[in-house]
């Protein structure tokens, strides 16, 4: 924190969304020869990889600037290489846009999007494995959904800089896939060409041209991925959601993903026949 003064802020923020792929982007991107990880990094901590995210504009505003710098390489921008750092609870916390784009403006904002309604049976599946969800079925959290966040988005903006909800953050399986309101929010504080939108399913099925397209946007030549590049990360075996509540969620999701298609002016490989 001595040095933040000398370190510049991110280049790029890959803001979300939670289970929708940013955990193997950022690792993917990482094998870019001209992409940085945080400081410090793994080769310098007792730990096995780098660090994503340090949830500075959502979890942990009030911290302060210098701290938040603090996690950023001073020597990145001398050796010409981009540094960025990846939260995906970013996307749906309605304070973090406010904030980064009073904050770091000149970033540019990365956003990987999966099928809504599997990133929100993905959600509802980690955090059963990790003991953190005590509602047995997925038809039982969706069912409880609105009263757990009933007031809580407005706690959080009237609250204290640190304060978190964990229902907001966690509980919410349903709400983070309405993607469109989410983005449009972003997208009031930074301007529409800075941000740059993937599939998830389209990165999984293609990592070099996902990457090559991100380099690009990052202002960086393209680099080949060396076959050990490719990862998914936080996978867990698939599971069959009940048709029915499949079919509920897809009514459900169908105008925000119709709004996110307007918005971005692109078709979303969920939404096609």
């Amino acid at each position: 924190m001595s040095t933040a003064a000398l370190r510049p802020g991110p280049d790029f923020l890959l803001i979300g969304a939670k289970r929708g792929g940013s955990t193997s982007l950022y690792y993917t991107l990482l094998e870019h020869p001209q992409v940085m990880p945080l400081f410090p990094n793994a080769r310098l901590l007792p730990k096995d990889n780098h660090t994503k995210g340090v949830h500075y504009f959502d979890s942990n505003y009030d911290k302060g600037a210098a701290w938040y710098r603090s996690h950023f390489p001073a020597s990145a921008r001398r050796a010409g290489k981009v540094v960025g750092e990846g939260s995906p609870y970013y996307l749906f916390h309605p304070l973090a846009a406010e904030r980064a784009g009073r904050d770091v403006p000149d970033a540019k904002i990365l956003l990987v999007l999966r099928d809504p309604i599997e990133r929100a049976f993905s959600h509802y599946r980690e955090r059963r494995r990790q003991n953190a969800e005590e509602l047995a079925s997925f038809e039982e959290a969706l069912a409880a959904e609105a009263d757990r966040l009933a007031g809580e988005e407005e706690r959080i903006i009237a609250g204290q800089p640190g304060y978190t909800s964990y229902a907001h953050e966690q509980q919410s399986y349903r709400a983070q896939g309405e993607y469109a309101p989410h983005l449009r929010r972003w997208m009031k504080h930074f301007p529409a060409d800075r941000f740059c939108v993937l599939a998830a399913e389209e990165f999984y099925a293609d990592p070099q041209t996902a990457c090559d397209t991100v380099a690009r946007f990052l202002g960086l030549e393209p680099a080949p991925l060396p076959p050990s590049a490719v990862k998914v990360w936080n996978a867990a075996p698939s599971q069959d959601l009940a048709a029915p509540t499949r079919q509920a969620l897809a009514e459900h999701y169908a105008p925000y993903n119709a709004d996110l298609e307007a918005l971005l002016g692109r078709q979303f490989p969920w939404t096609r026949p």
